[in-house]
C-alpha cells in the first residue's frame, strides 16, 4: 500500500467506490426496479381480493384476527400487508440485495477490475453491504407506506382496530407501523448475513440467494417443531413475529428485544465470516 500511495499522490482508500456510485448501480439493475414492483403491486392485489371475495367475516369461533380487521382502516391494511408478507415475501429482497451483490461482479467478471481500480477489499465489502443494507430498509418501508396510502384511499383513515380488542388512536398507528417495520427488519438481518456471506463463497447469484432463501426456510421448519423445546428460542425465525406485541395498547418489549437481540448475533458472525472469507479470497473472476 505504501508504494501504491507513493506513485499515486493523493490516493485515498476510503474515497474509492462512493456509496453513491454503488447506489446508483444497484438502482438502475432489473431486479431491483421488479422488486419494487412487486412490492408495491401487493397492496393493490390485496384490495382487489378484498372487493371480489368481500370483507373478512371476523374469524373462526369468534377469534379475531390481523387478517379480520384488515378494512377497518388504512392502518389496519398496512399492519395486514406487513403480516402475510413478513415470513416470506420481505425475505426474498434482503436475500436477493444482499446474495446478488458480489456474486454477480463474479459471475459477469469484472470484480477483479472493481479491485484493480484500485479498490482495498474491505472498502469494496463495506460499501456493497452498506447499499445491500439501506436498499433492504427501502423495501420494508415502501411496501407499507404503499399500504398506507393505498389503504386509506379504499377504506379511509382511522384508528388503528387491534386484534385484542380496542383500538389504538389514530395519531399513535403511524409510530407503531414505524416501530413494527424496524423489527422486521432487525429479524432479517439474518437472512442478509446468509445471503452476503454466502455472496463472497460462489460466482452464481442465483446460488447465493437462493441458499438464504432455503436456509431461512428450513429455520421456519425447525421452529415449527414443537419437540425442540426451548431451543427454539435461540432461532431466529422464533422471533420474527413478535412484533404482533407492538399492536397492543401498552406494547410488550421482552420478545422484541430477545428477536432482536437473537438476529443481530447471528448478523454480525455471518458478516464477520464474510469479510474474512473475501479478504483471503483468490479473486479470478
Amino acid at each position: 500500500m505504501s508504494t501504491l500511495v507513493d506513485s499515486a499522490p493523493g490516493y485515498r482508500a476510503r474515497h474509492t467506490l462512493p456509496l453513491r456510485v454503488e447506489a446508483v448501480r444497484q438502482l438502475k439493475r432489473r431486479r431491483t426496479l421488479v422488486m419494487a414492483g412487486v412490492l408495491a403491486a401487493l397492496p393493490l392485489i390485496l384490495i382487489a381480493a378484498f372487493a371480489i371475495g368481500g370483507t373478512p367475516d371476523g374469524g373462526e369461533n369468534g377469534r379475531i384476527t390481523l387478517i379480520d380487521t384488515a378494512t377497518a382502516s388504512g392502518a389496519n391494511f398496512a399492519a395486514t400487508c406487513l403480516f402475510v408478507s413478513a415470513g416470506f415475501l420481505l425475505v426474498v429482497p434482503v436475500a436477493l440485495f444482499h446474495g446478488d451483490t458480489v456474486a454477480s461482479e463474479a459471475n459477469w467478471s469484472s470484480l477483479r477490475y472493481l479491485l484493480a481500480a484500485p479498490v482495498p477489499r474491505t472498502r469494496l465489502l463495506w460499501s456493497k453491504l452498506a447499499v445491500a443494507l439501506g436498499f433492504s430498509a427501502a423495501a420494508m418501508v415502501l411496501l407499507p407506506l404503499v399500504a398506507l396510502a393505498a389503504g386509506t384511499a379504499a377504506y379511509g383513515w382511522g384508528p388503528l382496530k387491534l386484534p385484542t380488542g380496542g383500538s389504538l388512536a389514530a395519531g399513535d398507528t403511524v409510530s407503531r407501523l414505524a416501530l413494527v417495520v424496524a423489527f422486521i427488519f432487525l429479524s432479517q438481518l439474518v437472512t442478509a448475513g446468509l445471503a452476503f456471506w454466502l455472496s463472497t463463497k460462489t460466482d452464481a447469484p442465483l446460488g447465493a440467494v437462493g441458499g438464504a432463501v432455503g436456509l431461512t426456510i428450513i429455520g421456519n421448519v425447525l421452529d415449527a417443531v414443537t419437540a425442540l423445546g426451548s431451543w427454539r428460542d435461540v432461532l431466529p425465525a422464533h422471533w420474527q413475529f413478535a412484533w404482533i406485541d407492538a399492536l397492543q395498547p401498552q406494547p410488550e418489549w421482552n420478545g422484541m428485544v430477545k428477536g432482536a437481540a437473537v438476529s443481530v448475533t447471528y448478523a454480525l458472525v455471518l458478516f464477520a465470516l464474510a469479510f474474512r472469507n473475501f479478504s483471503r479470497k483468490d479473486i479470478v473472476s
